[in-house]
């Protein structure tokens, strides 16, 4: 008689087969490892510790111009030039400078009071002509350039693009994945197969837990290795929360994908919904920037959440308590998501 053929688990053989899936298309794993690397590795060189670049300014040609130049040019934040009117006013306008100075005896300054470089570069000017006239600050100071890990542009940026990372791949594995097989009528013939809905959901979860810690592992030791951002806190912590939030969008993605028809349908619902987190949720700078009203909304948004708690556990050192509040609305993001994607999905 022939041996008893073990038969596994439906959720754990699709999982399996997913993962295998993954592992053969080249342009996923490009995306997953190669990008968020590159992007960590251009950005991270581009504000590594230099010299701000200096700030362009435009002088109108006149009888002080020369005289104004040469105060200027003693300033190490300033980059300025000698123009004339319209030249200034028209590189101004095209943000080719970022102050205009003219006038004879007033000197009077041009620039868009939005702009923050604008706003340094007004005050740099005017402390660099008020002293080359004979001003003598009655105040001694002195400068002290912040080095220490937690207060460089590159740990900021580190947990911004892991967060960045979690959202993208954990949306579109869920929500590619599913339309895909919708559109090559894969999904209609697994009706027929001995498995429920949730199963055939879950392993597209489970297939992505997988490589979930290997891109969370290798970009925590890129950033590491590279530029010295070393996880403070821990590390268990750390892969539970990544765990986390990247259920919470995997849920998202299948709200997404439930009832999308084609390719281009779930990509432009998948866009929408991101680009706001992209802009808003402190990936590449921080959302304090945007007005009061609005932070309430940005701080429940699910990459923010994940961005928030991610630089508190590797720059801070955060415990479980600190992060508690941000873990569980994660968690709430990726319940209520995939609940309501289970409701809503359709095979065909």
């Amino acid at each position: 008689m022939p041996e008893k053929t073990r038969i596994r688990p439906p959720i754990i053989e699709l999982a399996v087969t997913r993962a295998k899936e993954f592992v053969r298309e080249s342009e996923a794993l490009f995306w997953v490892f190669g990008f968020p690397l590159i992007l960590a590795l251009a950005l991270g060189f581009a504000f590594r510790e230099k010299p701000p670049d200096r700030v362009p300014v435009a002088v109108v040609a006149g009888p002080n111009a020369a005289q104004r130049l040469a105060a200027l040019q003693k300033s190490p934040v300033l980059l300025p030039s000698i123009m004339s009117e319209q030249d200034a006013r028209d590189a101004l306008r095209r943000g080719k400078v970022s102050l205009l100075i003219e006038g004879a005896d007033t000197v009077v300054f041009r620039f868009d009071a939005t702009r923050p470089d604008a706003q340094s570069a007004r005050r740099e000017a005017d402390d660099a002509l008020q002293t080359a006239a004979g001003r003598r600050d009655v105040v001694v100071t002195r400068e002290e350039r912040v080095h220490e890990q937690g207060a460089r542009y590159i740990d900021f940026l580190i947990p911004g693009l892991l967060g960045m990372n979690l959202m993208g791949t954990g949306m579109w594995s869920m929500g590619f994945t599913i339309a895909n097989a919708r559109m090559k009528k894969l999904l209609k013939r697994l009706i027929a197969t001995p498995m429920r809905k949730t199963d055939f959901l879950m392993a597209q979860f489970l297939s992505r837990l997988i490589w979930l810690l290997i891109e969370v592992t290798v970009l925590v030791i890129f950033g590491w290795l590279v530029f010295g951002v070393r996880v403070n806190g821990s590390i268990a912590l750390l892969a539970v929360l990544c765990i986390i939030g990247g259920f919470s969008f995997s849920g998202i993605g299948l709200l997404t994908a439930s009832r999308a028809r084609t390719i281009e349908a779930v990509s432009g619902l998948m866009n929408l919904i991101m680009m706001p987190m992209w802009l808003c949720s402190g990936v590449f700078f921080s959302y304090e920037r945007f007005p009061d009203s609005v932070k309430p909304i940005i701080r429940l948004l699910p990459l923010t959440l994940l961005n928030d708690a991610l630089r508190a556990v590797i720059n801070d050192a955060a415990g479980l308590t600190q992060i508690a509040s941000k873990l569980a609305l994660l968690a709430v993001w990726g319940f209520v998501t995939f609940m309501i994607g289970l409701k809503v999905f359709r095979w065909q």
